[in-house]
């Protein structure tokens, strides 16, 4: 079995009246290589006439940025001409390689009429040679991400990328990082292998399970060492997980605010680049 190296419980981090919980990095663990940052938002309840999400324009360059929206929307639209509004179920990769500008906010429906909402997001590096590829965006409804069953269907196991089982995930990714959410019944049983080379992310969105023989509740990010392949989860009561796996790159990792480069100087030129208007200009 795949050996814990230590459970790393999520720090409160609200913005403005967003109930937001941060994973990574916090004082007790920075990055799990190529895994660099996740914001878990809500759950909470929005009322009607509400303002919705407040991430409005904003670039980001050298990383890419899954989101998985468990309960309300986003609205998304970025310099690169992608525009959407992703519902609940569904997931949004952008890749923002050599630089974008997006924003990130709620659909007018749902700051009309209000609801739940849980939104958790979720960054990759990038390597070195990738750094400064072609912006990228992709949104998927529930309906189009492909779901394994496992356990006579108390385990749901939503495909994003890579393989799982005999499903593989419809979002292709430049640096082979597997990532999926597994919805878990209580007394649902989820297995898998995984390479002892390849960094595991695992965070415990709802619920509580018992992972390798311990017990982790909802809020926690796993963290495995690169011992053992087996990973066996058992919920003990109904859960939700994000889990994915990757190569480490083992490449310096130099990151201020929306950027993420190799290098100080990459950095000073990303901010140079946004302010000269080379990542787009933001129409509204």
């Amino acid at each position: 079995m795949r050996k814990i190296k230590k459970v790393h419980k999520a720090i409160s981090a609200p913005i403005a009246d967003l109930v937001t919980y941060r994973a990574l990095p916090t004082q007790s663990v920075n990055y799990i290589d190529p895994f660099l940052f996740l914001n878990h938002h809500g759950p909470q309840v929005y009322k009607p006439n509400n303002q919705g999400l407040p991430f409005g324009p904003h670039p980001h360059r050298g990383f890419e940025t899954l989101t998985f929206i468990l309960d309300g929307d986003i609205m998304h639209q970025d310099t690169g001409g992608g525009k959407d509004v992703i519902e609940a179920g569904g997931v949004q990769w952008m890749t923002a390689g050599s630089g974008l500008i997006h924003a990130e906010v709620s659909s007018e429906k749902f700051k009309q009429e209000g609801g739940q909402m849980e939104i958790l997001q979720l960054w990759f590096n990038l390597p070195a040679k990738y750094k400064m590829t072609k912006p990228n965006y992709i949104g998927l409804q529930k309906d189009k991400i492909p779901v394994a069953t496992q356990d006579s269907g108390k385990v749901k196991v939503n495909a994003v990328s890579g393989d799982w089982g005999n499903i593989r995930g419809p979002i292709p990714s430049l640096s082979d990082i597997h990532m999926a959410s597994i919805e878990l019944q209580q007394g649902g049983t989820f297995t898998t292998s995984i390479a002892p080379e390849r960094n595991i992310f695992f965070y415990v969105v709802r619920g509580t399970v018992k992972v390798n023989g311990e017990n982790v509740q909802k809020l926690n990010l796993v963290e495995f060492a690169n011992e053992g392949e087996e990973l066996k989860v058992e919920a003990t009561e109904d859960s939700y997980i994000l889990l994915g796996h990757a190569k480490p790159f083992n490449e310096p990792v130099v990151s201020h605010g929306p950027f993420v480069m190799n290098t100080e100087q990459e950095i000073h030129e990303a901010f140079r680049d946004y302010q000269a208007g080379k990542m787009g200009s933001w129409a509204g």
